[in-house]
């Protein structure tokens, strides 16, 4: 029976960022880029209103009411079956780790298959405790959209006397976002599919968002937030791993790189 080829181990990683040469550009970085574009995106929706002008047209496409709120494809399909379909991959993973375990042969996948799994399930439990910590609204509950609360931004302090909601950021979208974890998974095992695996994340998290969207559940910037966190919680996981899987050797010469 074959294996999935790995990345040889006497190889120089390629998942591993190089510290010399023109890779070291600041947008083909894995952490400042995706900080620029968060940050250039959240300022156009939310203090310059990207968020209110995408929601007042879909809002208005819908006939001035949320008229896909309990639409059967948008809330049995894409809401309970995707985030169903998401738990059903991650125990999937989880069966594939198992096998790793014990099977010598899968043994080289171990490491990236627990990776994976924990970058998921991080990634979803912080966004879920997030929701609860910022109690923000969804745009169902704002009464320009005929809600029964005043409209208020992120930037902006929650109203007194408002009853909590749990909005921000995007609970539903993590289910796909979060798989985003792919990346790092193929970077370890088969680096030429890496932007296949995030693209089916992306993919995967923008269908979900997209259908909240349109139910009046989330604002785009909620989404975005979403993306955000579950790339920087895969990338730190797998930053973690590499570093205790480095040879000893290769780990003290980088040290004495970076002090001379």
């Amino acid at each position: 029976m074959s294996t999935i080829p790995l990345v040889s181990t006497t190889q120089p990683r390629r998942d591993i960022p190089n510290r010399t040469g023109g890779s070291s550009a600041w947008w083909r970085s894995p952490v400042a880029a995706p900080l620029a574009a968060l940050l250039l995106a959240s300022i156009v929706l939310v203090p310059m209103g990207g968020d209110r002008w995408i929601a007042d047209r879909i809002f208005a496409a819908e006939g001035a009411h949320w008229t896909l709120r309990g639409s059967f494809v948008l809330t049995r399909v894409l809401h309970g079956g995707g985030k169903a379909l998401s738990t059903l991959a991650w125990l999937g993973v989880l069966a594939m780790t198992l096998r790793a375990t014990i099977d010598a042969r899968w043994k080289p996948l171990r490491r990236p298959l627990l990776v994976l799994l924990l970058s998921v399930a991080v990634s979803t439990l912080l966004v879920s405790s997030l929701k609860h910590l910022t109690r923000m609204d969804c745009p169902w509950d704002a009464a320009i959209y005929g809600g029964s609360h005043p409209y208020f931004t992120l930037l902006q302090a929650r109203p007194a006397g408002i009853k909590p909601s749990g909005c921000f950021p995007a609970g539903q979208a993590s289910a796909g976002y979060a798989w985003v974890a792919l990346y790092f998974f193929f970077a370890s095992v088969r680096p030429a599919w890496r932007r296949i695996g995030l693209a089916i994340g992306i993919g995967a998290g923008a269908i979900l968002g997209i259908a909240q969207q349109l139910r009046g559940a989330h604002y785009l910037s909620h989404d975005l937030w979403t993306l955000a966190i579950c790339w920087f919680v895969a990338l730190a996981i797998h930053r973690l791993s590499v570093r205790r899987t480095v040879h000893p050797g290769m780990q003290a010469a980088n040290d004495g790189d970076r002090s001379s």
